[in-house]
């Protein structure tokens, strides 16, 4: 699995869990009627009906697209804030790829249940990030077995627990 294609969900299984990741880039589905997956999706489809979603490209699904103050504004919807910092980078991967793509965006980080809005910018620093966590993906990835298991808060809700703890 040499130089896969980075994508907004690489990025946010990279901040959550490697394992998580691994299974991710290798095409080892989760359990699909995972209750969280469904929640996650009732949400996105729920909240926010006036603006344009899910603009989807080879390397990203964006929830929604709008204009605001004459600037491009990019929304990730998440259910909860517990993942909060992936949720982040992911949105900033989208804004870092828009970069690259020759537009300037701002991000918003959604999570409507929360009523919480966050405002997301892409930094220096926040590319420098990124680009650390490109390399470190791939890595992650072209190994032949999945990293070894480390217990998190977010296995409890995670869809790929039964590969974990079976």
């Amino acid at each position: 699995m040499n130089n896969r294609a980075i994508t907004g969900n690489l990025i946010n299984a990279y901040f959550i869990c490697h394992r998580k990741l691994w299974f991710f880039a290798h095409e080892i589905n989760p359990y699909l009627n995972n209750t969280y997956l469904e929640i996650g999706t009732l949400i996105g489809e729920q909240f926010y009906k006036r603006e344009k979603k899910e603009i989807q490209t080879e390397n990203m699904k964006i929830d929604l697209v709008k204009k605001e103050n004459g600037n491009i504004v990019v929304g990730e919807i998440k259910k909860s804030s517990i993942g909060r910092k992936s949720a982040t980078m992911q949105l900033l991967f989208y804004l870092y790829q828009l970069k690259k793509n020759g537009i300037e965006a701002k991000g918003e980080l959604l999570i409507p249940k929360e009523r919480k809005k966050e405002s997301v910018i892409l930094t220096a620093e926040a590319e420098k990030e990124l680009e650390e966590a490109f390399a470190e993906i791939q890595r992650i990835i072209s190994l032949p077995i999945p990293p070894p298991l480390h217990k998190t808060r977010f296995c409890r809700a995670c869809a790929y627990k039964d590969f974990c703890f079976a």
